[in-house]
């Protein structure tokens, strides 16, 4: 009985990425900046709302404000509100237990 030792060599340093994951990746900066856009026109839209609803959501009108100050036009507004409102609502959670 023989044995035979075989080998395959396989040449993965070289794997080139397909057609659809170069399509991805150069539209990837499209999707963040249009991402950017409507959350932008979202957190506009809190404009709208009383400030006993926005402090419903954990937020303020200087919040909105500041939001806007924070970021450029192509930065998402809606990461620092979600900042501020978590940062809030962990104070009052704080503040709570001294109490």
């Amino acid at each position: 009985m023989h044995t035979t030792d075989r080998t395959l060599e396989l040449d993965c340093s070289k794997l080139t990425p397909t057609l659809f994951q170069r399509l991805v990746a150069g539209l990837a900066p499209l999707v963040s900046l249009f991402r950017g856009f409507r959350n932008r026109m979202e957190v506009n839209g809190l404009h709208d709302l009383n400030d006993s609803q926005l402090r419903d959501i954990g937020l303020t009108r200087a919040d909105l404000t500041s939001a806007f100050l924070a970021s450029t036009f192509f930065e998402d507004p809606s990461e620092h509100l979600t900042r501020s409102a978590r940062n809030r609502w962990r104070l009052q959670l704080f503040r709570s237990h001294e109490e």
